[in-house]
């Protein structure tokens, strides 16, 4: 089942406050940028996020997922509507997400 629009407008939506967040398509999902950086992604309307330490200290109730068979396990976040802990949940994590690879040119 692939990510509906109207779970990615939502999802969009409630990230927009936060600033510097942008999404592209990517087979039946979007892949979620923060300041340039994946942080993780949306998978049959679900919001799956990198399993960081600082993601796993701020949700440690948060169950594992696989976004897709063959991927690694992604934590789900469920507190959707909580503008406040989304944005200190992202800029929490950025530091520990590796860089954006450099495109060839």
């Amino acid at each position: 089942m692939a990510t509906s629009k109207t779970y990615q407008a939502f999802i969009q939506e409630q990230l927009a406050p936060i600033g510097e967040v942008r999404m592209r398509a990517m087979m039946g999902g979007y892949i979620v940028y923060y300041k340039d950086k994946v942080i993780g992604g949306l998978y049959d309307d679900r919001f799956l996020i990198k399993p960081t330490a600082a993601a796993r200290a701020l949700m440690p109730e948060a169950p594992l997922e696989l976004p897709y068979e063959g991927a690694k396990e992604m934590l789900l976040v469920e507190r959707m509507e909580d503008p406040a802990f989304l944005r200190e949940l992202l800029e929490a994590m950025y530091p520990e997400l590796p860089e954006p690879k450099k495109k060839k040119r």
